[in-house]
């Protein structure tokens, strides 16, 4: 499930707000830019569930695992059970049954992690632990390294921050700080995001982890930090070519002071850029900005009533 977001209706024939002159934010450049950004998020949002097993740990989904690469962890002999038939007319797999417990469990994905690393089938190693769970406020059945969560299509978790510059001139339009992502990132390298982004890590929680996020990579210090505005959580599962995006990625805003200026501190952005409208559509548009950026960055236009980015869900 992904947000959408479209063009509003049409404005009634007469409706003096309809007019472009009296309207400027809602003109047909604006239209074309909402169309191509609608555009490319469908494209890079599917999700087939037929070529997926509902992947199940203690008798709670934890996951939506590839058909094919189920077949890869039975051709490694990982453990993985029967396939039963759901409600819905998906079918579930158990990963690993018979292994209980926190730490038994633990172990045994850790070992799993190695070897499909091993193999080649996941990249850009973490050294950071997910958990496996059914749920942010759910126990965590099991840890996992980071960079298999995809492979195995793992719930997992993130917060994402829009960084908005305080302005003088009210009516000016938005004003926001985004990043571009290190190159050398092993997840979309290169491409636009939010000012802040980060996967939350086992143990953490999504605010401690965005507070950590920001002095990490745009350099706010906590005390700055503290003062994000939390905006709910958007929910995005979608098919990748190393398997499956389902993620819970938590909302904020932070209004940041006219003269800050973000300086990356862990070398995972390469580029702080202080955009306004028309270059964050341009960006957006293109498809240069990641799918969870594009959503968390409309979401934060549609909240402060900029005209075209309505909220309607599919």
């Amino acid at each position: 499930m992904v947000e959408i977001f479209s063009l509003p209706p049409a404005v009634p024939p007469g409706d003096p707000s309809g007019d472009p002159s009296n309207n400027p934010s809602n003109n047909s450049a604006d239209a074309s830019h909402m169309a191509r950004i609608a555009a490319s998020l469908a494209a890079r949002t599917g999700f087939d569930p037929a070529g997926k097993l509902r992947l199940m740990v203690a008798g709670r989904q934890v996951g939506w695992l590839p058909r094919s690469h189920a077949a890869i962890l039975r051709g490694m002999g990982c453990i993985l059970g029967p396939e039963e038939g759901a409600a819905d007319g998906t079918a579930a797999v158990a990963l690993l049954p018979g292994r209980s417990g926190f730490d038994v469990l633990s172990a045994a994905l850790a070992a799993l992690a190695h070897q499909l690393a091993d193999a080649g089938h996941v990249r850009g190693w973490r050294h950071e632990l997910f958990a496996v769970t059914a749920a942010l406020d759910a126990p965590a059945l099991a840890v996992v390294e980071r960079a298999a969560a995809r492979f195995l299509g793992l719930l997992t978790f993130a917060s994402h921050m829009n960084g908005i510059v305080e302005r003088d001139d009210a009516g000016g339009g938005p004003v926001l700080w985004i990043s571009r992502r290190s190159p050398a990132k092993s997840v979309d390298p290169g491409m636009w995001d939010n000012l802040v982004a980060g996967g939350m890590p086992h143990g953490s929680d999504p605010l401690s982890t965005l507070v950590r996020e920001c002095e990490e990579e745009s350099g706010i210090p906590p005390a700055l930090a503290g003062r994000v505005q939390p905006h709910g959580m958007i929910e995005v599962l979608r098919d990748l070519p190393e398997g499956v995006q389902w993620e819970q990625v938590y909302v904020y805003d932070l209004m940041l002071p006219p003269g800050f200026v973000p300086r990356n501190q862990d070398g995972e952005v390469s580029e702080h850029r202080r955009v306004g409208l028309a270059a964050l559509l341009d960006i957006m548009s293109s498809g240069a900005m990641t799918v969870d950026a594009t959503l968390v960055t409309l979401d934060a236009l549609r909240r402060r009533g900029w005209p075209g980015t309505e909220d309607r869900r599919a």
